[in-house]
């Protein structure tokens, strides 16, 4: 006899979307009211009643806010920061953690506890002992303290691939080592190539902190033509009053990279995050 269908299932189904809906909207609310600011008059954005709907959209905010300053120089400053720590992150935090997941080593396991104790230190207690540490090497002003640390590694992204290297069957490896593969070349051409996943989370990881940093290069860079993007957003910020329909229309255009890498590699992120835990 057939069943009948359970007429809850369809009420269950519609009130998790309603649920989903009103989530998606209150984390949408602010990113609506940024678009709705950056198209205002100034005396629009903190009107009371609230103008949810700018009238008339202003799109001159766009070009004045970006050329007040110099954000074609911030962002290429930027870019070069970013592209930096993702080419150490990656080279470094790769072969760390591929000696955590593969090779043998007395004490390894000591080792790869001792790596993620420093998640623990808050970046507030290295700040002063690293600025110091910069400043003997003249390193102050210049972008090498922003990329060069990224060559030494960073804890999480070392644990993230070491998970991910762990579901790897060994059998692959075991195959290119008869063949007369070292331990690079195994790395290199059996590893990494099925390790995007993996690799594509680290990378978006990397831009997304280094792109939004703000603390670290008001802490290293002096002069004006070496700021970042974070940076420059602060000018919009005086003593007396702030832009604020400038300052959402540069916010924007400074978010959208970030969105756009996310969204454009979501599926690999996605992916790379859920393997990283199927093995310990």
């Amino acid at each position: 006899m057939k069943k009948s269908p359970n007429p809850l299932i369809p009420a269950k189904r519609v009130l998790a979307y309603a649920v989903l809906c009103l989530a998606a909207a209150v984390f949408l609310l602010p990113l609506f009211w940024m678009i709705s600011s950056s198209l205002k008059p100034e005396w629009q954005v903190l009107a009371n009643p609230p103008v949810w709907l700018p009238n008339p959209p202003r799109w001159e905010n766009y070009r004045e806010a970006l050329t007040y300053l110099p954000f074609g120089r911030y962002a290429i400053n930027t870019l070069i920061i970013s592209l930096g720590a993702i080419i150490g992150h990656v080279l470094s935090c790769t072969l760390v953690a591929y000696a955590f997941a593969r090779l043998r080593a007395p004490g390894k396991g000591f080792m790869f506890l001792l790596v993620l104790s420093t998640l623990m230190l808050p970046y507030p207690v290295t700040m002063v002992p690293l600025f110091a540490l910069f400043n003997q090497l003249g390193w102050i002003n210049t972008f090498l303290p922003l990329i060069v640390p990224a060559f030494f590694g960073n804890a999480f992204y070392i644990f993230l691939l070491r998970q991910y290297f762990l579901t790897l069957p060994p059998e692959l490896e075991d195959a290119a080592r008869m063949d007369g593969a070292n331990t690079l070349q195994v790395l290199w051409r059996v590893i990494l190539p099925i390790s995007t996943p993996a690799l594509a989370t680290v990378v978006i990881f990397t831009f997304q902190a280094t792109w939004n940093d703000f603390l670290q290069p008001l802490i290293y860079l002096q002069d004006q033509s070496h700021y970042t993007l974070t940076l420059g957003l602060n000018f919009f910020r005086g003593s007396f009053q702030v832009n604020w329909a400038y300052l959402m229309a540069a916010s924007l255009v400074v978010v959208l990279p970030v969105v756009l890498v996310f969204f454009l590699a979501q599926r690999l992120f996605i992916q790379g995050i859920a393997m990283t835990g199927m093995k310990g």
